[in-house]
């Protein structure tokens, strides 16, 4: 497995490395460049999607680490939360299914 803090920190020390700056707001905004960048290739059929996932990933991890963030623990907390959560399932006025999250009071 991957060590996620480690990687943060590898992440940030090539950015201090090759000079870039941590500029959270950019950050943001060009980890929402690279997701789109991943949405036209995928949706032009074209090769590099996961390599764009990839940069999409490195932002994250680069910002967690700025912000102090532990993402992998952030990570397992979300999948358990989610694994907890009750659904039911409806249909669109098109005929899709779609589902909705029920609220308890665990988890508002």
């Amino acid at each position: 497995m991957i060590d996620l803090k480690k990687l943060q920190k590898d992440i940030m020390d090539n950015r201090k490395e090759k000079g870039f700056n941590s500029d959270i707001t950019s950050d943001f905004c060009r980890a929402y460049e690279e997701l789109s960048e991943a949405f036209s290739k995928y949706n032009k059929n074209q090769p590099g999607v996961a390599e764009e996932f990839a940069d999409v990933v490195i932002f994250l991890l680069g910002m967690c680490d700025t912000l102090g963030y532990d993402l992998e623990k952030e990570l397992v907390a979300k999948v358990e939360k989610n694994k907890k959560r009750k659904y039911i399932k409806e249909k669109t006025p098109e005929g899709k299914d779609i589902f909705i999250r029920i609220k308890t009071n665990e988890d508002p």
